[in-house]
């Protein structure tokens, strides 16, 4: 299995309407993917931004193209995140998971 590390942040204003967000939008597009396993979505806030990790788990790398494309590497933005993200990490971590 492959874990998929993303990192957002977002305003203070912002950090419940974007948690809403990806609750409706963000999560059901990874959940409808074949091959996805489940999720971790965590946020808090540190110095008064809202600060989001999103893991996501997937059975191989093979099958994160299937959400993320090709270049699965990249990580995947919804348009809707230009509204609410401060920054756009170009890239994403992927880790296996052994235990």
């Amino acid at each position: 299995m492959i874990a998929r590390i993303w990192h957002g942040k977002t305003k203070l204003e912002d950090y419940e309407v974007y948690t809403e967000f990806m609750i409706t939008t963000a999560i059901p597009d990874y959940e409808k993917t074949t091959g996805f396993v489940k999720l971790s979505f965590l946020r808090n806030i540190k110095n008064n931004e809202g600060r989001f990790t999103l893991i996501t788990y997937w059975e191989n790398l093979e099958v994160i193209k299937n959400f993320a494309g090709e270049d699965f590497e990249k990580a995947k933005y919804y348009p809707e995140d230009e509204q609410f993200l401060l920054e756009f990490e170009e890239h994403v971590e992927h880790f296996e998971v052994f235990a």
